[in-house]
C-alpha cells in the first residue's frame, strides 16, 4: 500500500509539473503555450497558438491519464503518461534544434527556458511514479481439488497420470498395506 502511495505522489507531481511547464519560458522566453501543436509535424513556425491547440493539449492528456491510473491503481497508464510527456517534449527540442541550427543554455535568458526542465522532469517523475507503484492486488487463487495434503498425513506424491496418492493410500478395496501379498 505504502508503494502505491509513494507512486502516486510521483505520478500526481509529475503531472503537475508537465502541465504547468507551457506557462514557463521553453525557448528564448517565449512560453510553451504559444507552440502550435502542427508545429511539432511540420516545423517550428512564428505563429502563435490558442491555449487549447498548444503544446498543453497533450500534456493535460497525460494528466488525465495519470488520474485515471492514480484511482484505479494502474501503473500502465500512468506510465504511458510519462512517455507522452518525455515523446512530445523531446519532438519539441528536435524541431526547435531544427529551426535554429542546435538548441543551447544560456545566462542570458536566450536558449532553453524553465519550461522544459518542468516538462523532462515531469515525464522522468511519471515514470518513476510508474515504476514505484506496486499495481493492483492480485486476487489469491484458490484450489479446487483442495489442498494437496492433510497435515495429519505427511507430504503427498503426484504420480503423472492421476490425482494425489499418498504411500499409504491404495485402491479403496484393497487391504491395508500390510496385508498385501
Amino acid at each position: 500500500m505504502i508503494r502505491n502511495v509513494v507512486g502516486s505522489v510521483l505520478a500526481l507531481a509529475g503531472a503537475t509539473a508537465a502541465v504547468w511547464s507551457p506557462f514557463r519560458a521553453w525557448y528564448d522566453g517565449r512560453h510553451g503555450r504559444t507552440y502550435r501543436i502542427d508545429d511539432l509535424f511540420t516545423g517550428i513556425t512564428d505563429a502563435r497558438a490558442e491555449v487549447i491547440g498548444s503544446i498543453l493539449l497533450p500534456f493535460a492528456f497525460a494528466a488525465l491519464l495519470t488520474l485515471v491510473g492514480v484511482v484505479i491503481r494502474s501503473r500502465w497508464p500512468v506510465a504511458l503518461a510519462g512517455l507522452v510527456v518525455l515523446g512530445f517534449t523531446v519532438l519539441w527540442m528536435v524541431r526547435v534544434g531544427q529551426v535554429e541550427d542546435g538548441i543551447g543554455v544560456g545566462s542570458d535568458g536566450r536558449g532553453l527556458g524553465t519550461g522544459v526542465a518542468l516538462a523532462l522532469g515531469g515525464g522522468v517523475l511519471l515514470l518513476l511514479g510508474a515504476l514505484v507503484m506496486s499495481g493492483r492486488p492480485k486476487p489469491h487463487a484458490t484450489r479446487v481439488d483442495g489442498p494437496a495434503t492433510r497435515p495429519s498425513d505427511g507430504p503427498a506424491t503426484r504420480p503423472t497420470d492421476g490425482p494425489a496418492t499418498r504411500p499409504s493410500d491404495g485402491p479403496p478395496d484393497s487391504p491395508p498395506p500390510e496385508d498385501r501379498t
